[in-house]
């Protein structure tokens, strides 16, 4: 599987644009609610800290199958960061698959820009050639399984860490 880059990827209302260190400064400010950690743990980052944590991300996976692709999610009519979505692409031996994650700040949730733009990144890898799309989720977080829902992942008998593997598999 050759590696992948990622590109802009528009949908309804939102611009999914390539992670940029230069984003760390705003996303701090989007991701700075304690609460966006209840289910994956860990405290919010300073801009300095995300900065830094971009700075890794946009380096690329030291694999060279393996691809590290993450996204700001940009809502048009407001012009601002919102969140983030992200996958991490590689071989399988069911063929190229690709782990996913979504989290849009507390200002912006409830208005479906997490389904939105986790849509349009299922959308944008299965035209990639994914042949299968995962998400992992707490099973006590029923945002996120909408979100996944909404996506067209399913959830699974399978559990990874006491999270809930949720699963989009696509014909060759």
């Amino acid at each position: 599987m050759s590696p992948l880059r990622g590109e802009v990827i528009v949908t309804g209302r939102l611009d999914l644009l390539p992670l940029r260190v230069g984003h760390a400064e705003e996303m701090a400010g989007v991701l700075s609610d304690p609460a966006l950690h209840t289910f994956i743990g860990g405290a919010p980052d300073s801009p300095r800290e995300l900065r830094s944590r971009y700075v890794r991300m946009t380096a690329g996976s030291p694999d060279p199958e393996v691809s590290w692709l993450n996204w700001v999610i940009r809502l048009r009519d407001e012009s601002c960061l919102t969140g983030t979505v992200q996958a991490t692409a590689g071989p399988s031996g069911d063929g190229p698959v690709a782990e996913v994650a979504w989290v849009v700040g507390t200002p912006w949730q409830g208005r479906g820009i997490a389904a939105e733009a986790a849509r349009g990144l299922v959308e944008w890898l299965r035209a990639q050639g994914m042949r299968t799309v995962v998400a992992h989720i707490h099973p006590g977080h029923r945002a996120s399984a909408a979100v996944a829902t909404a996506a067209g992942l399913v959830p699974t008998d399978e559990r990874h860490d006491g999270e809930i593997r949720w699963r989009r598999s696509f014909r060759g």
